[in-house]
């Protein structure tokens, strides 16, 4: 394949401003790497962009790409890139975005090793919920002396953090709907329902332990978490969460932060240390409504779009009309 698409926008604005264009495979510079994308994650961070929310912090030259997350097979290599080859499969970010296209042309340093047992749907939706999931847990330094309240512990970057936390040996109580509390059970998750009385059900759920960090991924934790009496200082806001993923969004190809915790991620899944759900794998072509699905604010774990998926025809008309009324009931 020479020829492929790409997904642009000429203007902020709601899913109707997105439209595919025509793209020609790429030609890599020096100390770059073409990659054929085979899956692209999606996030509520290229939702703000598109819309202007985040104008003043991520400029957007038009027309504008979408996407940072991807997984795909290496097709190309500038003349210095050394420890890749061409048909290796990888996963990484598009420098600037762009990784919602059927090519990315991004620096070496961009990119990682794929392990051979990730499927490439969750390869491809990792980069951005799993380093800010990665950051935010490290930067609380979790230990087994640890309560950990984590507000949406289903979503794409809550249930990732979670994982971590569990893995460093803390308690982890989960606010969630009550739909996602088999789920939450299932990762090793203490699962507490939104709404009033929040308070008591998240200190029945730590048994007598006092809270001791608050991970906020719905915006409204910040009266619960001091109701909790958690040290404000290990407080993480979803103001702070954004600033994490707006530092990985913008991430240079001279950047090692993103290339280091990928392979960090990558050993534990290959390890069965952590498992990244993947709720929505849609095909490309319809991009709007994986984006529509991620708005909708129900999914667990990750949406993400496949560049060339394998079934096709009624099977694929199929899973469309199933999700769709899955959301609707919801």
């Amino acid at each position: 394949m020479r020829v492929g698409s790409a997904v642009e926008f000429d203007r902020y604005g709601g899913t109707d401003e997105l439209h595919f264009v025509d793209q020609e495979r790429p030609t890599p510079a020096d100390g770059e790497v073409v990659v054929e994308v085979v899956a692209a994650g999606l996030s509520h961070i290229e939702i703000a962009t598109r819309e202007g929310a985040l104008a003043d912090r991520l400029p957007t030259v038009f027309p504008s790409r979408q996407g940072s997350c991807f997984a795909g097979i290496v097709r190309a290599k500038g003349r210095s890139v050394r420890g890749v080859h061409a048909g290796q499969a990888v996963m990484g970010h598009a420098v600037g975005g762009g990784a919602q296209a059927s090519w990315v042309c991004v620096p070496a340093a961009a990119i990682v090793r794929k392990p051979e047992n990730i499927p490439f749907e969750v390869a491809g939706g990792l980069y951005l919920a799993g380093t800010t999931a990665w950051r935010i847990i490290d930067d609380l330094a979790i230990t087994a002396d640890d309560v950990v309240v984590i507000a949406a512990a289903a979503g794409g970057v809550g249930h990732i953090e979670a994982q971590l936390a569990l893995a460093a040996g803390a308690r982890v109580i989960g606010t969630c709907g009550e739909r996602n509390h088999d789920y939450l059970r299932q990762i090793g998750v203490l699962p507490v329902t939104y709404g009033d009385g929040m308070v008591e059900r998240i200190r029945q759920a730590a048994a007598g332990h006092p809270v001791t960090a608050f991970v906020d991924n719905r915006g409204d934790g910040a009266a619960l978490s001091t109701a909790l009496g958690v040290d404000p200082a290990r407080f993480v806001s979803l103001e702070r969460r954004r600033d994490v993923e707006l530092y990985f969004v913008q991430a240079g190809g001279d950047d090692t932060d993103p290339a280091t915790i990928m392979q960090d991620l990558g050993r534990r899944i290959e390890a069965h240390q952590l498992r990244v759900l993947v709720s929505g794998f849609y095909p490309f072509e319809y991009l709007v409504d994986a984006y529509e699905d991620l708005a909708a604010g129900h999914s667990r774990g990750k949406v993400v779009v496949g560049m060339q998926p394998v079934e096709t025809g009624m099977r694929q008309e199929w899973y469309r009309s199933e999700k769709a009324r899955t959301m609707a009931e919801r």
